[in-house]
């Protein structure tokens, strides 16, 4: 069972065999507790996996007293018992992995930064509308259509990103070395499992 939960913690460098340096996200990986074993709305088989330790948690939450807790769907042939926990000894260098976290906020931008648009000449007529969004299509429809790049909040939101490839591993620390960038914050929460398959060759 390669599912982890963990903590963000910084980025640094790291070194292969060949001498090659990777570029690395650190992350506080477990160890995780299986809190309860049963079955969803739909019928699935499904594990509660807690992760931390916090003093003032929900009434929900009182029983277990974890800080955070996931909901992991098991397959018809997996066995996880309650007690159960889930380290980074699952995991191996070189694996390909999935991680879900949030990305960084960056409250209210313009479509310059939040969609990359190019803005208008600073010349001939363009004063104070260098970096506007301009004209967004025809006058008759009467209305703006949905997904229409405009200003708004930006970040904020749930990212995954596939294919990352486990580089270090430290079990005394229960560190994973993550090639490539992985969402959210320093201090981030982000839930870690395997890849199927091998979309990409290494």
């Amino acid at each position: 069972m390669k599912y982890i939960i963990g903590t963000k913690l910084e980025m640094a460098q790291a070194f292969r065999e060949d001498g090659n340096a990777v570029a690395v996200t650190l992350i506080s990986a477990g160890p995780c507790t299986v809190a309860r074993v049963g079955q969803d709305d739909a019928g699935h088989k499904v594990a509660l996996i807690g992760y931390g330790k916090k003093k003032h948690v929900s009434k929900a939450q009182a029983n277990e007293g974890f800080a955070h807790m996931r909901s992991l769907r098991l397959k018809e042939d997996e066995a996880l018992e309650p007690g159960a926990v889930l380290s980074v000894d699952s995991f191996a260098v070189g694996d390909l992995i999935t991680v879900t976290g949030v990305s960084k906020g960056h409250g209210f931008q313009g479509v310059v930064k939040r969609h990359g648009f190019h803005g208008h000449p600073t010349t001939h007529g363009h004063k104070d509308q260098v970096r506007k969004s301009g004209s967004i299509g025809a006058g008759g429809i009467q209305r703006v259509f949905k997904g229409m790049r405009m200003a708004g909040r930006m970040g904020g939101d749930r990212v995954t990103v596939q294919n990352l490839e486990v580089v270090t591993i430290d079990k005394e620390k229960n560190i994973l070395g993550v090639k490539g960038a992985v969402p959210g914050a320093r201090g981030g929460l982000v839930t870690i499992h395997s890849t199927l398959g091998n979309v990409w060759s290494k």
